[in-house]
């Protein structure tokens, strides 16, 4: 969300120990119900991949070399792509008036996208990675739709005031400051990519947004991890998402903000290798 302030702009931090990457292939477009969406995958051998779910104002490229970091660690495929008017994929036309993004989005995003893009990958039990707006779709797809397990970064569970005031100021950034042109080199449409986002989220009918009831019906394997500095959120999240969901792994990183695996990537990475190891 607030990319300045979690991190996203900073370059990664390596492992001290070389990481020898696998090959990223080429980027690729899916056609999913007339609406071309940007991909790009990173090989491995046979098991249950990765699909990343970017955040509000993500894309493919945003994520940098992270996914191929990830799945290096935990020796598994990776599937990394753009939603609707962001990166590469189809822009959203006329998105803040007939196009603006109803308040049940990420449902849309969760329960009808995401589900029809991995009939189109022939991915059956996926492991979702998602971040911020990313992990909210994870868990609303992981409590309708069998998965291998899912990891939940920095995720929205319900509408926090915090949040709607980190959102204003991100506004202020991209209309006085210098958000708008630095996102403009990873969006071919950078105002549809941002005003699709922010619009949705300051739209009086999403305060009541809350899925704390709905992801009790997750079953599979959840790590959820947010950053003690994260702006857009407060530790409720993560609590009330483990007093719906005992069994969730919780990991509560400090000195990290809105991006863990932006600013603590070893740590990140090491919890999501320990979750996956000895599941299949």
């Amino acid at each position: 969300m607030n990319l300045k302030k979690s991190g996203e702009w900073r370059r990664a931090s390596v492992s001290p120990r070389p990481v020898k990457l696998l090959n990223i292939r080429a980027m690729r477009f899916v056609d999913i119900d007339g609406i071309r969406l940007e991909l790009q995958h990173v090989p491995a051998p046979a098991a249950a991949p990765l699909v990343f779910l970017h955040e509000g104002l993500g894309s493919v490229a945003l994520w940098r070399d992270w996914p191929a970091r990830l799945c290096a660690a935990t020796g598994r495929a990776g599937w990394v792509y753009s939603r609707r008017g962001y990166g590469r994929s189809s822009p959203v036309p006329d998105v803040r008036g007939a196009g603006r993004l109803p308040p049940d989005y990420l449902h849309r995003e969760a329960l009808h996208v995401l589900p029809r893009l991995l009939r189109a990958l022939d991915i059956e039990r996926p492991v979702l990675v998602g971040h911020s707006d990313g992990a909210t779709i994870a868990l609303i797809h992981a409590a309708h739709h069998p998965v291998t397990a899912s990891v939940a970064m920095a995720p929205h569970v319900m509408v926090e005031d915090v949040c709607l005031r980190a959102i204003e100021q991100t506004r202020q950034a991209f209309e006085s400051g210098g958000l708008r042109a630095r996102l403009a080199r990873f969006h071919d449409d950078v105002d549809g990519a941002f005003w699709q986002w922010n619009d949705a989220w300051l739209n009086p009918d999403f305060r009541g947004f809350d899925i704390r009831g709905e992801i009790r019906a997750i079953q599979a394997p959840l790590l959820a991890i947010q950053g003690v500095d994260d702006g857009y959120a407060s530790m409720a999240q993560l609590d009330d998402i483990a007093a719906a969901l005992p069994h969730t792994r919780l990991l509560k990183l400090p000195a990290c903000g809105h991006a863990p695996h932006q600013d603590q990537p070893q740590a990140v990475n090491a919890a999501i290798a320990d979750l996956l190891a000895g599941l299949e």
